[in-house]
């Protein structure tokens, strides 16, 4: 199959296991294959029931329809090379495109495609991941040691230096319009200050070079983080200046996404379980729905109320828990 795929149709099978284990017996999993190559980096689910995905290495976002198994992909245009993607206010996806060095936007009915690129002198920003504030305000997050954000509205856009330089990976906003991002590299978790634009506070967990690498708020306006190098999940309270932090099970955790579900549930990856976990914040237990491939590299997690999806970049396929 070729990686440039003009708005094709493809019908898709999907996997149902037979056994989950003990741990996962509750919920039910389900497998969604993508065209081979594409290489699912994030998914966003969407209110009218598909769920669009990033085509990473085909330079493309990915729409399915989990009823039908039915997927298209719209190509975003040369050296594309998508990473983030997040359903808008407005309904329509938007991407984040380190290869476009650009955020785009696709709209859901007509599937215009249209880029908002970075500044003169912000190449190579290396985009990883955006959010909307309650304003309707997009903001984004450059691996190179930049923030930004982008009014839909005007098209303005305006590009800060992080602190600490090279790392900004995953963002979240709170109800209350407050900003957060993860540093990877950096290892913090930074505050962009609402009242002080271009300025971020660096907030650094408990463990030293814990590698935070995503983001999400709850309900409540803590901070979830997913480790990479410390297979933590940590949570800060911003109320309280208080950090809490949680070992993954298994041998070599590797966190890698983080989502906060409707009833304040944290969903992870974890690259060394080869598993998506949810936490339980009031028993403190973990409950692990593990793949049925080896080595699946699930990078991204989101949902929609009942449901969790994320994007088995290694095996190309969209999974779905349902619980």
């Amino acid at each position: 199959m070729g990686t440039r795929l003009a708005r094709s149709l493809v019908l898709l099978s999907w996997l149902i296991p037979a056994a989950l284990g003990s741990a996962g017996a509750s919920a039910e999993v389900r497998y969604f294959t993508v065209p081979e190559g594409a290489h699912p980096h994030d998914v966003a689910p969407a209110p009218d029931g598909t769920v669009w995905y990033t085509a990473q290495h085909q330079g493309a976002l990915g729409r399915l329809e989990p009823s039908t198994g039915r997927v298209e992909q719209i190509p975003l245009g040369a050296d594309s090379a998508p990473h983030g993607v997040i359903v808008g206010p407005d309904g329509a996806a938007w991407v984040t495109d380190g290869g476009l060095n650009a955020i785009v936007r696709v709209e859901p009915t007509t599937k215009a495609v249209r880029l908002f690129p970075l500044p003169e002198g912000r190449e190579g920003a290396n985009l990883n991941t955006a959010t909307f504030d309650r304003a309707g305000i997009l903001w984004f997050t450059g691996q190179s040691g930049i923030y930004g954000r982008l009014d839909p509205a005007t098209g303005q856009m305006q590009v800060w230096e992080a602190p600490r330089g090279v790392g900004p990976y995953g963002i979240t906003a709170t109800a209350d319009g407050s900003v957060w991002y993860a540093s990877l590299a950096g290892s913090y978790l930074g505050r962009i200050e609402p009242d002080m634009v271009g300025r971020a506070t660096v907030l650094r967990p408990p463990t030293a070079n814990q590698g935070a690498r995503r983001a999400w708020a709850d309900s409540i306006g803590r901070v979830w983080l997913s480790e990479w190098n410390s297979g933590q999940l940590s949570v800060y309270d911003p109320t309280a200046d208080r950090w809490r932090s949680w070992k993954l099970p298994g041998q070599h955790p590797r966190t890698y996404a983080v989502y906060v579900d409707e009833t304040d549930r944290i969903w992870v990856s974890d690259f060394g379980a080869n598993a998506i976990l949810r936490f339980d914040p009031t028993t403190e237990q973990f409950r692990s729905y593990p793949s049925d491939r080896a080595n699946a590299a699930v990078r991204q997690l989101l949902g929609r109320p009942g449901e969790v999806w994320g994007a088995e970049s290694a095996t190309d396929r969209l999974v779905v828990i349902r619980y």
